[in-house]
């Protein structure tokens, strides 16, 4: 017999979505820099495609990718390395950076599709996916139709909540951008930056 998502639950997951969204990661903190550096509407194509990733990555888990890195770890350590070893080459490029983008030759913000790309590798966004279809989808109590609707329930869940969630981080870097214009202060928010984001390492490698 199928077992449909009741609206109490799907109330819940819109709250856990929210939730995982908008906390700080690596997405939210590369969205702030960039906020700053190149303003809200620069970064907008950096944010779709963090919602468009994101909900893909959530299909692949939902219909069985997850299973995979149970099934193979190893998988699932070659994602955490490179994805590790990208965070750092951001951090890097963040940290370095001494002056808005305007004085600097090709600068330019994260394109959608790389953003889309870089979930795929994303420590957080692996966690918040696996846990998202542990908690919400129990695949020995559905139907395979009812598992298909519960899957997209959870990524339709993901899409209403993530933009929102992430606006809020390159508004907030927008804000600032006057602010941060003093190349001082510039240079020592990007260290900052870039700090916080090699920190957000931390829970791949516990």
């Amino acid at each position: 017999m199928e077992t449909r998502m009741s609206p109490e639950t799907f109330l819940s997951l819109i709250v856990f979505a929210f939730v995982t969204s908008v906390t700080p990661g690596p997405n939210n903190m590369m969205l702030f820099a960039s906020g700053v550096n190149f303003g809200f509407r620069r970064t907008i194509p950096h944010m779709v495609g963090i919602g468009v990733g994101f909900f893909a990555l959530l299909l692949g888990v939902g219909f069985g990718l997850g299973a995979l890195l149970e099934t193979v770890p190893e998988v699932y350590l070659a994602l955490k390395l490179l994805g590790g070893a990208y965070l750092l080459f951001i951090a890097w490029k963040i940290g370095s950076a001494r002056v808005m983008p305007e004085g600097r030759a090709g600068a330019r913000p994260m394109t959608l599709i790389a953003a889309a790309a870089f979930q795929w590798v994303n420590p957080k966004a692996w966690v918040m996916a696996v846990t998202a279809m542990a908690v919400y989808i129990d695949a020995t109590e559905l139907a395979p139709g009812a598992h298909t609707r519960g899957v997209l329930l959870v990524a339709t869940a993901f899409a209403l909540t993530n933009f929102p969630s992430v606006s809020t981080w390159a508004g907030f870097g927008s804000v600032l951008r006057s602010w941060l214009a003093d190349p001082v202060r510039l240079k020592w928010f990007n260290i900052v930056m870039a700090v916080l984001l090699v920190l957000s390492l931390w829970p791949m490698l516990r």
